[in-house]
């Protein structure tokens, strides 16, 4: 009944031309036969007044993360976590002792080669907190430029690694506001 008076989140896009800029927690939006739902928003600031945002998804049977890095034309990945060790058993080894992985990986029967490699920081966007976390982040790709590996570190132990796709835009149809 009070609803009315409740102060209202000021909508910064137009809801008759909504496009993956524009998600935020409790969108939906369609892709591969399946609608997802944003269930977190995260921000990278990679410095230079570059940033890029991810957003944590689920369609109900799987979870994945939406990167979206908005340059001259949207660079888009899918990815879900894998175990670090996946990708060998002495990566992690190699990037205590290197402070770097190997510039080509394995994985999957494909070989990736080092697309680009950033130090940054990292904010959730859905916590109460202004902090940013530190971390480095190294971004691989196949031959074909259509599956991405990427490697981040937190700090000297903590070390997580992803696999996904390289996506178009025009794969994402029917973006639905939360409200």
């Amino acid at each position: 009944m009070f609803d009315f008076f409740k102060k209202k989140k000021k909508v910064s896009y137009d809801v008759t031309n909504l496009s993956l800029k524009d998600l935020d927690v409790g969108f939906i939006f369609d892709y591969d036969m399946k609608s997802w739902v944003v269930k977190e928003v995260y921000k990278y600031d990679w410095g230079n007044n570059n940033y890029t945002s991810e957003y944590k998804v689920d369609s109900g049977d799987e979870v994945a993360f939406l990167h979206i890095a908005d340059e001259v034309e949207l660079g888009i990945s899918l990815s879900k976590p894998i175990r670090i060790s996946k990708i060998g058993e002495t990566i992690t080894d190699e990037i205590e002792k290197n402070e770097k992985p190997p510039r080509k990986i394995h994985f999957g029967e494909e070989l990736y080669c080092l697309e680009e490699d950033a130090a940054g920081y990292f904010r959730d966007l859905s916590k109460e907190t202004e902090d940013w976390e530190e971390l480095v982040s190294w971004e691989y790709l196949n031959d074909e430029a259509t599956k991405v590996l990427s490697i981040t570190q937190w700090d000297i132990r903590n070390i997580e690694a992803s696999a996904g796709l390289i996506l178009k835009e025009y794969q994402f149809s029917n973006i639905i506001p939360s409200e």
